[in-house]
């Protein structure tokens, strides 16, 4: 069995602590977190000691893989001293808030030979991963559009915007479905409730083969949304993740008739199938907790290892920069 430890059991880390204490293939070995409200949580789901400080779980060799759910700032820090201590380590995005630290990180995870993994959880979600194959295999033609949006009313957050506690996921799954970084991109946002920390923020991405995405940001939208859609030359796919049926395939287009005498005819559409496909929905955070015992178990490298989760901090500080220039294209190469 994988002997873990997890950095951070607030918010989000508890779920870390409940995954890992229910699969049988791995046994919880301690949590760390410097607040004391956490034990009580945590014994909730397993009968584990909770310390203070991370330095313990470190120096533990009965230690073998350690899950950094921490807050983003220290997320570098965490991973690298990790690795430093001989440990495998998933960490939860983003990766770092700089590209150079997440390239260096990477280079370490290499150097250290062991299983580094960032939580880019939407990469483990089943539709996520079946949009991946209808894109790979040309079912949707040559993509040319991606739109996403991940909105709603979400925790009040002053310490960071909604690009760096969104974007990450909208970003990677992009990455993931284009298999290349953008080439520039541009950002705007707006503070609605703190002074210098954007709420909305709006994302445009250019590639260099001509294709476009577009991911909108917000914390303060009345409606959840958590919506992909991707526009080939030959069908359309939408993935919902609010909705029941997560992904349909649209099979139509769109075509200008030669004359119309009335505006509703202006826009003809051709009619085409929808195709729903039946996808078997498991927890997206099990997936991934799978997928990292497997890494370490076969020594594979992990579909969101650090080189992976470079590019997305790579396209995230470009995006920052933007954002600071008041949507100022940023060519990707400036922050290399």
């Amino acid at each position: 069995m994988l002997r873990v430890a997890v950095l951070g059991a607030g918010a989000w880390g508890i779920h870390h602590v409940r995954v890992i204490a229910a699969d049988p293939r791995c046994r919880l070995v301690t949590v760390a977190d410097p607040d004391d409200a956490v034990a009580a949580h945590v014994h909730k789901l397993a009968a584990v000691p909770v310390v203070r400080d991370a330095a313990i779980v470190l120096a533990d060799p009965a230690v073998d893989a350690v899950v950094v759910a921490s807050p983003s700032c220290t997320h570098a820090s965490l991973a690298a001293a990790c690795l430093a201590a001989g440990k495998h380590v998933l960490v939860e995005k983003p990766l770092a808030m700089d590209t150079p630290t997440a390239v260096a990180l990477a280079g370490a995870a290499r150097a250290a030979g062991r299983v580094a993994m960032v939580g880019h959880l939407m990469l483990f979600h089943p539709a996520v991963v079946r949009l991946r194959d209808l894109v790979q295999s040309g079912a949707l033609g040559a993509l040319r559009y991606l739109t996403s949006t991940r909105a709603g009313l979400g925790r009040i957050r002053s310490d960071e915007s909604a690009l760096w506690s969104f974007g990450p996921h909208d970003l990677s799954m992009i990455d993931f479905l284009l298999g290349r970084s953008p080439t520039s991109i541009t950002a705007r946002g707006q503070c609605v409730l703190h002074d210098g920390v954007e709420d909305v923020v709006f994302v445009s991405l250019r590639y260099a083969g001509g294709e476009l995405a577009h991911v909108q940001l917000s914390r303060v939208s009345p409606r959840k949304e958590r919506r992909l859609v991707a526009v080939g030359t030959d069908k359309l796919a939408e993935l919902d993740d609010v909705a029941a049926d997560k992904l349909r395939i649209y099979g139509r287009g769109w075509e200008l008739p030669p004359a119309f005498t009335e505006y509703a005819e202006f826009l003809a559409l051709r009619g085409g199938d929808v195709h729903i496909p039946q996808i078997v929905m498991v927890e997206p955070l099990h997936l991934q907790l799978q997928h990292f015992v497997d890494c370490v178990q076969t020594g594979a490298t992990p579909r969101t290892d650090f080189d992976s989760a470079a590019r997305i901090t790579a396209v995230l500080a470009a995006a920052q920069r933007s954002l600071e220039r008041d949507g100022a294209p940023v060519d990707l190469e400036e922050l290399r």
